[in-house]
């Protein structure tokens, strides 16, 4: 109560007198203030808000006859037990009452409406169904907490104390970029130096930073059908020059649709959402026609970590020649999404531009949490925790091939990277959304395919089943309680 502050709006629709009232009450009905404390004397008061003391002295008196105060000898004004004993209306009707006030018509000074666009929802509780085919989140069961713990530990200690408690602009911490370089980038045959990469708060940070960097209203951009909804959205904030390309059984086609693009996105070693890789002889003919064309491509590398299927083939950025394509990284599949830490790969003077925008919103990433990821690498916990992944999705994946098989026949082919999802092609008749809320109500959650495809008239009958977040023994159950849903929707 003693650095407690009123408001006063003097000339309002009520006296000052009945506006200290007004605060003390709702403070004492919303019971805000302390019973122990006195509340400021009327002399402190006044001076405080700069009114007569005979102001207070009357709003005071006013209150205690009201029985919202009492006054103790030699002590103060307190909060009256009666007070505190019924916050009925008939109380809360003591309460001065504004006159009404016109809201501001703020909606009217939008110039973006980014809530209007259509994203996936996902639930907050996911965990409580019995059936999470949710994509994006983790087994806690494999993460290994304690070591983790300890890379915690460590990055708060006074060794590195001012590596995460200064505030460090523009730049990121040098461990993390290092470890970047040496330990994750060379698995997918790329070089690059400190000053070709930037820490980002996850891929999808990264992707709004290109975004706001090499698009605006007369940008032709070209998106993977169907694709990332989310990458879909950022670019439609800018641009309405947007071209839907084709993908076949190996990816995007590379066919003359490319031919007058500005930038391109793309997912090439494990195509968003189909989770088909495209191969070297493809990725070649990409670069070519990137380079008769002159336009710039974004390579989403979102699982790169998660082969554990076949011999990696090499990322688009390690084929390039001229700076042409701009890499983006997550640590999201293999740490945790709630850690937010990504990174882009491109020219040195993209990614200074990319910096200094990237200060300009968040300035850098959080640094404990660099610091924390970047001692989990260089110890090799994440090599560990790989592995650890490798061998629980690679089984996770075949059964819930073999239950697609059993259950949803000639439906889904297995994804020849591996990831931690499978896209199921339903009946030709399915409305994959009706099925998510049928599914809902036995327990069973997945994600419909409809907002992956960006054309006007997009199919109905897709859906995706993810398997990074749901224990093993539940896989097969759920997918024939799913067919069963199916059957029954008819």
């Amino acid at each position: 109560m003693r650095d407690w502050l009123i408001h006063l709006k003097r000339g309002e629709y009520s006296s000052l007198q009945a506006q200290i009232r007004e605060a003390l009450v709702s403070a004492i009905l919303d019971r805000k203030l302390d019973q122990s404390e006195p509340v400021p004397s009327t002399r402190k008061m006044a001076k405080s808000l700069g009114v007569s003391r005979n102001t207070v002295v009357l709003a005071y008196q006013g209150m205690l006859d009201d029985g919202y105060l009492v006054a103790r000898e030699r002590s103060g004004y307190y909060v009256a037990d009666k007070a505190l004993e019924d916050t009925a209306p008939a109380l809360r009707q003591a309460k001065v009452k504004p006159a009404s006030v016109p809201a501001a018509d703020v909606a009217r000074h939008f110039k973006l409406k980014p809530a209007a666009l259509e994203n996936t929802v996902k639930p907050l509780n996911w965990q409580d169904f019995p059936y999470p085919f949710i994509y994006g989140q983790v087994d806690h069961t494999l993460f290994p907490l304690a070591e983790w713990r300890e890379c915690t530990r460590q990055a708060l200690g006074k060794r590195w104390l001012g590596a995460w408690t200064n505030d460090s602009w523009a730049s990121d911490d040098p461990l993390l970029v290092e470890q970047i370089r040496r330990r994750i980038l060379p698995r997918r045959g790329i070089m690059a130096s400190d000053d070709e990469i930037l820490v980002t708060l996850g891929a999808q940070n990264a992707l709004y930073l290109l975004t706001e960097l090499l698009v605006d209203g007369t940008t032709r951009v070209g998106l993977e059908e169907p694709g990332f909804p989310d990458a879909r959205n950022m670019f439609r904030l800018k641009t309405s020059n947007i071209s839907f390309l084709p993908v076949d059984d190996h990816g995007l086609l590379v066919s003359p649709a490319l031919d007058n693009l500005d930038l391109l996105f793309t997912t090439p070693s494990h195509q968003f959402p189909t989770t088909v890789t495209m191969p070297l002889e493809r990725r070649m003919a990409l670069l070519k026609k990137a380079q008769e064309k002159n336009f710039l491509i974004i390579e989403d590398d979102y699982e790169f970590e998660t082969n554990y299927v076949n011999e990696p083939c090499p990322a688009l950025k390690s084929l390039d020649d001229d700076g042409r394509v701009v890499y983006v990284g997550s640590l999201s599949k293999t740490l945790f999404p709630g850690l937010r830490l990504g990174f882009l790969v491109g020219p040195k003077e993209l990614v200074a531009e990319a910096r200094a925008l990237r200060r300009l919103m968040v300035r850098h990433a959080p640094s404990n949490n660099q610091r924390a990821a970047a001692l989990f690498l260089s110890l090799g916990h994440h090599d560990t925790l790989i592995r650890r992944l490798h061998k629980a999705y690679r089984q996770r994946w075949e059964i819930m091939g073999k239950a697609l098989a059993d259950h949803l026949p000639m439906s889904s082919r297995n994804p020849s990277f591996g990831g931690t999802a499978y896209w199921v092609k339903g009946p030709p008749r399915l409305d994959s959304e009706r099925l998510a809320k049928a599914a809902l109500e036995r327990g069973i959650f997945i994600e419909p395919g409809r907002l992956t495809f960006g054309g006007k008239t997009p199919p109905q009958n897709y859906f995706r089943l993810a398997f990074s977040s749901i224990d093993d023994k539940k896989i097969e159950p759920g997918i024939k309680l799913l067919a069963e849903t199916i059957r029954a929707l008819g």
